[in-house]
């Protein structure tokens, strides 16, 4: 008997029962769809539990109520799941898709990434979105039977290619990817299990891109006030986010600060959320599609804000880039975690023993297997772990306060 709950889906939706499969095949499980299982396999990861000692913005020890990694993967999802069921897509494979996507990030951030991809400038460079298809595909070693995690076809592809085709129909890379070229690690999977890189993801895994766009949008706001980087009444500088601080001030003229922000927060998702929905359905009927097949081979993506909507999403994209990214307590915050990634990097290629698992390792003689090593102990790193390993083999860390 089945017990998880087969409910019909558009036409347009990935069906797990017509799922390319595994790499390694699997037989089938009686209580959980193919994509509840890659949703539980990704929750149960190792990498998972990491997140939540990962910076979003604010490194963890700063505060206890400010997102961390986990926290904003679990946002995401909430939000991704939403979405789906508004348009009858599969929640289950959205949801997996959102808890998956930052699984490859460092420790500290976009600092954080940005320091080890220089380091790794001369060895293929480095890419959360590649890292995190190293990780549940050959890092996590949890299964008797295969390295990874050994998701489904539908899943990886999502991974991959929620941000869109990776390269043209020429086989050039695309506009992304034209400057450092796709990365190793997804040029290496697909030559063993192709995951068609040059046409769109599912609906579902475009969900969860922009899902994440939403929560990023929403809590960045609620963290930087939280942090005190810039009042409440800044925000009016955005006409949107102006548009709702006057329906709040409208019903509750005395609301206190704190209350206030939240209720922006809550807004601004609701907003986001309502115009992707009518924004996506008015494309998908305009496309009329009858596959999943029919969303990845379109000419463009069919989950998106509107053209309404989207220049003041950008908007406030760039009002948080230059009020909260580039506000001068993160900026030193990046500056020490830069500092922190660079003089690890440069200590474990010197001496890769200090990695401890790595230790007479055949690969270690090579150097560019042996910083990929490192990058992938590196980027495997909490913060809390990272500083600890620096306060362990130098004599003076930078101080991320």
């Amino acid at each position: 008997m089945l017990f998880h709950r087969d409910r019909p889906l558009s036409p347009f939706a990935v069906e797990h029962k017509r799922s390319r499969g595994r790499l390694i095949p699997e037989a089938t499980s009686p209580t959980r769809s193919e994509f509840q299982r890659d949703r539980d396999r990704i929750i149960h990861s190792n990498a998972f539990r990491r997140l939540k000692h990962k910076t979003q913005v604010f490194v963890e020890h700063e505060g206890d109520h400010y997102r961390t990694r986990l926290t904003h993967s679990i946002e995401v999802g909430q939000i991704a799941r939403s979405i789906s069921r508004i348009l009858g897509l599969d929640e289950d494979l959205a949801e997996a898709l959102a808890l998956a996507h930052d699984l490859g990030h460092t420790p500290f951030g976009h600092a954080g990434e940005d320091a080890l991809d220089a380091q790794m400038a001369g060895y293929g460079g480095f890419d959360h979105n590649a890292q995190t298809l190293r990780i549940v595909t050959r890092l996590e070693h949890r299964y008797a039977a295969f390295d990874g995690l050994n998701l489904t076809w539908e899943t990886l592809e999502g991974l991959v290619k929620h941000n869109g085709p990776l390269i043209l129909p020429d086989g050039k890379p695309t506009r992304r990817y034209e400057k450092h070229g796709i990365p190793g690690a997804v040029i290496e999977y697909n030559q063993k299990h192709p995951l068609d890189i040059s046409t769109h993801a599912s609906a579902e895994a475009q969900i969860a891109a922009i899902a994440d766009d939403i929560a990023y949008d929403a809590h960045d706001i609620d963290d930087a006030l939280r942090a005190g980087l810039f009042p409440a009444k800044d925000l009016r500088e955005v006409p949107f986010l102006a548009a709702l601080i006057w329906e709040i001030d409208k019903l509750w003229p005395d609301l206190d600060e704190g209350r206030k922000g939240h209720e922006i927060m809550r807004r601004v998702i609701t907003r986001l959320v309502e115009d992707v929905a009518g924004e996506s359905e008015r494309r998908i009927i305009a496309l009329n599609p009858r596959s999943s097949d029919d969303i990845r081979l379109a000419p463009a993506p069919v989950i998106s804000f509107s053209a309404a909507l989207e220049p003041a999403e950008k908007e406030l994209k760039r009002f948080l880039f230059a009020r909260m990214y580039r506000h001068e307590r993160v900026m030193k915050l990046r500056e020490a975690a830069a500092e922190i990634i660079e003089n690890l990097f440069g200590l474990y290629m010197a001496r890769p023993t200090e990695m401890g698992e790595t230790t007479g390792d055949a690969s270690l003689d090579d150097e560019a297997r042996l910083a990929r090593r490192v990058a992938d102990y590196i980027a495997g790193m909490t913060d809390r772990f990272a500083i600890q390993e620096h306060q362990r083999l130098f004599d003076v860390t930078p101080a991320l306060r």
